[in-house]
């Protein structure tokens, strides 16, 4: 049921439009997504907890929801924001309409806005704290409250939010199984699990705070790290944990989260972006091969630099801004990649990276 809704930014910014979904103040970092298809998936990517996603293609909604896409059981993110919202689906794999599911998970959406001015703002001043609220219900100082209130994105811990807080396996019983893989997960994608499945995984899932003792005793072929949301550099204890493991000899792989996590513990700096990297149609230099491939993104936070150092090899660059997407450990099997190689939703080519994982566990 439509209702009139706004948009409020810290800066000061709003817009008036139409809202969506469920009656409530979502607040969370305002950021901008250019994907063309598979909004189902990005809503339910964890790594989108605290944020407000910015659609800028224009017409949202149209293919509704089924129950197979989802990346994880419910929407991440704070908020939607989108040009056209079309409430009457049409997609013979539609299950309930875009409408339906905001409600259900409640989660609110504003639409009829100039999203091409807004993504503008954000691409040139950076990303904003925003709020979207019903206008009957709320007023606007107290939609400056909950910015207020929300602060900002740097020093933020939302991996608790989207994690498990007990172990589980992931695979169908009674299946032939190659490898023990213990996947750390601080937020982590239906579909990396489904690859990993796909391609002879058994994988244990265990919470963000499973010690590498515990990973151990396991007994894994090898470690993945997931992706997740929030700022890299709060999470201290899993960085140590992470420092831990790299004396285990096993591969490890990390991805998005994971990927910082791991540099961190190698002793190199994160720094938060501008406005980041959301989208699936980013290109990333593979420096190795001198080959380019075409990325599924979703971070606001980047190694820095890597300086100086002969046990570090820097594997992959985004040709937008020449950030550092990849970076691999000299001698040991310990790598990680920023983009999504699992993609949901954008390319599939990236995919060759979980088959290296796999190669390495078959050593």
């Amino acid at each position: 049921m439509k209702f009139g809704a706004k948009l409020l930014l810290e800066n000061g910014i709003s817009f008036d439009g139409i809202g969506f979904g469920f009656k409530k103040i979502g607040v969370g970092e305002v950021v901008f997504n250019t994907s063309i298809t598979g909004y189902q998936e990005i809503l339910t990517d964890p790594s989108y907890d605290g944020q407000i996603i910015t659609f800028t293609y224009p017409h949202i909604g149209n293919t509704g929801i089924n129950f197979e896409d989802n990346e994880s059981k419910n929407i991440a993110a704070r908020g939607m924001i989108v040009k056209n919202f079309c409430d009457f689906p049409s997609n013979h794999r539609s299950k309930m309409s875009l409408e339906e599911f905001l409600v259900e998970q409640k989660t609110i959406c504003i639409s009829d806005i100039d999203t091409r001015h807004l993504t503008k703002i954000l691409r040139d001043e950076g990303c904003k704290i925003g709020a979207i609220y019903p206008t009957q219900l709320f007023t606007d100082e107290e939609a400056v409250s909950e910015i207020k209130k929300f602060g900002s994105m740097d020093g933020k811990n939302f991996t608790k939010n989207v994690s498990v807080s007990a172990p589980y396996n992931f695979g169908d019983p009674g299946t032939v199984k190659k490898y023990k893989i213990v996947a750390v997960d601080f937020g982590i994608k239906e579909n990396i699990l489904r690859i990993m499945k796909s391609l002879g995984g058994d994988i244990e899932v265990v919470p963000p705070d499973t010690s590498a003792e515990a990973i151990k005793a396991l007994n894994p072929d090898g470690i993945f790290l997931s992706n997740g949301p929030g700022d890299p550099c709060v999470l201290q204890d899993a960085v140590d944990e992470v420092k831990k493991m790299m004396g285990l000899g096993l591969p490890i792989f990390g991805i998005c989260l994971g990927h910082q996590i791991m540099s961190l513990a190698y002793g190199l700096d994160i720094e938060k972006m501008p406005f980041g990297h959301h989208g699936a149609n980013h290109p990333v230099h593979d420096l190795k091969n001198n080959t380019v491939f075409i990325t599924s993104q979703n971070h606001n936070f980047a190694v820095a630099k890597v300086e100086n150092r002969e046990d570090i090899n820097i594997t992959h660059k985004s040709l937008f801004d020449g950030s550092i997407q990849g970076i691999e450990h000299a001698d040991k099997p310990f790598y990680s990649i920023q983009c999504h190689p699992e993609a949901s939703p954008g390319p599939k080519e990236f995919e060759v990276l979980f088959k290296r994982f796999f190669e390495d566990m078959n050593a």
